[in-house]
This record gives structure tokens, sequence and C-alpha cells, in this order.
């Protein structure tokens, strides 16, 4: 497996994307530590949570929020 394959790699590629369109990758640790499943959200410059807040709070995967992306960097959103 190499290193670019790994989750803090992947987060660390995916906020520098998200930098580039003024975009900040939320993260609900608070539930992880509860047990629950965590998840992530992506907030624009305004404070405003743009995906993954439907249909609850952090409710996009690590690999959704990769794919919002990616379709964001290609021109396509």
């Amino acid at each position: 497996m190499s290193r670019k394959e790994f989750d803090a790699s992947r987060m660390r590629r995916m906020k520098r994307i998200a930098a580039r369109h003024n975009l900040t990758i939320l993260t609900a640790e608070k539930i992880k530590v509860q047990g629950g499943k965590g998840g992530h959200a992506l907030r624009d410059a305004d404070f405003k949570v743009i995906y993954g807040n439907v249909p609850q709070p952090f409710s996009a995967t690590i690999d959704e929020i990769e794919s919002y992306l990616d379709k964001l960097e290609a021109g396509e959103e």
C-alpha cells in the first residue's frame, strides 16, 4: 500500500484542493469518540455547509468528499 492511499494522506490532499476553492473540510471528531460513525462536511467561506449535511450533519464519508472535490477540480460542480 502506498502512502497516498492512507486516510491521513488523502485528507491532506483533499484539504489542499478544498482550500483552492475557498472550502473547508469539517470532521465530526466528537461523534467518533462517543462510538458513533463520525463523518465529514464541506463549508464555504461564508461558513455555510454546502455538502454533507443531508440527511443529517456530517453525513458525508471521506470517499464522498473526495468524489465531490474531484468533480469540482474537473469543473463538473
